[in-house]
């Protein structure tokens, strides 16, 4: 089995808490975000939201995927993203859960088909297990510029 690439992508500050998100494929647009009020002024999506979008589009994907494979015509499908946020013990905000809601429109269909995809679909939505995994994440501070030396 054969891994896809990694990739990367670049944050750039664009003014105060307005980030532009610039992806690794030079033909796909931008995308700002922006923290909502009092940090920012709420103008864009902020990181949370779009890692709830990233889990609603990944679980919408991988069941029209498996819907696809078991050949049930699928007309539409939404996801309904609903999100907790609370504080943890030390009273930093954090997601503590996401409930997800699917869909899927499909025509008439055997039940059994709808079915077997309902149970496996999860397993294959990259963002969603990865979440609930976790994963590591390395974080490195490099300067830029004229610091002042500490004294």
């Amino acid at each position: 089995m054969s891994e896809r690439p990694s990739f990367s992508l670049t944050v750039d500050q664009h003014e105060r808490f307005k980030f532009d998100i610039a992806f690794d494929n030079p033909s796909w647009a931008p995308l700002r975000t922006d923290e909502p009020e009092p940090l920012g002024e709420g103008s864009a999506p902020n990181p949370s939201r779009l890692l709830a979008a990233a889990v609603g589009n990944c679980l919408s994907a991988s069941l029209l995927f498996c819907l696809e494979k078991a050949r049930v015509p699928v007309v539409h499908i939404r996801a309904i993203v609903e999100v907790s946020v609370a504080r943890n013990d030390r009273g930093r905000l954090r997601i503590a859960s996401m409930r997800v809601t699917l869909e899927p429109t499909v025509d008439d269909v055997p039940h059994e088909r709808l079915e077997r995809c309902v149970d496996l679909f999860e397993d294959f939505c990259i963002v969603t297990q990865s979440v609930r995994e976790g994963f590591d994440i390395e974080v490195d501070v490099k300067a830029q510029g004229p610091v002042a030396a500490g004294g």
